[in-house]
């Protein structure tokens, strides 16, 4: 077998602004993920942990780390353990993992996929501040709070719109604009909620599923587009299109 990837890669070209992003199975039934980079290719388990290991035997290291701590629950807490420099390292490089892998199953419409893992990703935040030894491993994962709960909000919107369930989209938004309100309040932070990304697209995404929008607010939506892909915003650009979908004429 040759270790040249070319023919495979000329067989599925890489598109610049485009997510290209496919799933496939394997010969021995695994499903994986793949997306094409201008480099080459990213592949990941679709199941588990991302890249296929199970470290000390565990489905993940965050798996393995809130077992130890279960197992010194009873004891003083004085003399339970704490999460290392380099525990919290290693399990902020494993949340990298689940982050692309989420990404991408927004791409292919796995909405409880990315449910799952930004659920997952958030379990971690609250175990760090938890159980880190050091303040700035506590609180070396707080700005993403926000990006998750948006995250979390779009898939569950997005499969209740696919379900025809409107107004439970409507509450999922709502609910999330309430938690992503509080996290800025709770780090210091009231002021960066209306100036937060992650606020403009979740109110994007409610605005959208208004029963009836002026043809003015749709021209505007379109154009918000294709700034957004001029940018190179191919986050907001996903969201916008998702929106344009939903409109009815």
């Amino acid at each position: 077998m040759s270790e040249d990837i070319t023919e495979f890669l000329n067989a599925w070209p890489y598109t610049p602004g485009q997510p290209t992003v496919r799933l496939i199975r394997t010969s021995e039934g695994v499903e994986k993920i793949q997306i094409r980079l201008d480099l080459g290719v990213l592949q990941m388990n679709a199941e588990g942990r991302p890249d296929g290991q199970r470290p000390h035997g565990y489905e993940s290291l965050l798996d393995y780390f809130e077992d130890e701590m279960d197992d010194a629950a009873d004891q003083p807490p004085e003399e339970r353990p704490k999460l290392s420099e380099d525990d919290c390292r290693s399990l902020r490089d494993e949340a990298a993992q689940y982050y692309h892998r989420y990404m991408a199953l927004l791409v292919l419409e796995d909405y409880v996929g990315v449910l799952r893992d930004a659920t997952r990703n958030l379990r971690l935040l609250d175990f760090l501040a938890e159980h880190a030894e050091t303040d700035a491993d506590k609180e070396s994962l707080a700005d993403v709070r926000p990006h998750l709960m948006m995250i979390r909000a779009r898939a569950v919107a997005t499969q209740a719109v696919k379900d025809e369930e409107g107004k439970a989209a409507l509450v999922a938004i709502d609910l999330a604009l309430e938690d992503v309100k509080r996290a800025f309040a709770e780090g210091g932070k009231p002021q960066a909620f209306d100036e937060s990304p992650e606020v403009e697209m979740l109110r994007n995404m409610r605005q959208a599923l208004a029963p009836k929008l002026p043809v003015s607010q749709k021209a505007e939506l379109k154009a918000r587009l294709q700034k957004a892909i001029e940018e190179e915003n191919y986050e907001l650009a996903a969201i916008l299109r998702d929106e344009l979908k939903q409109l009815k004429d």
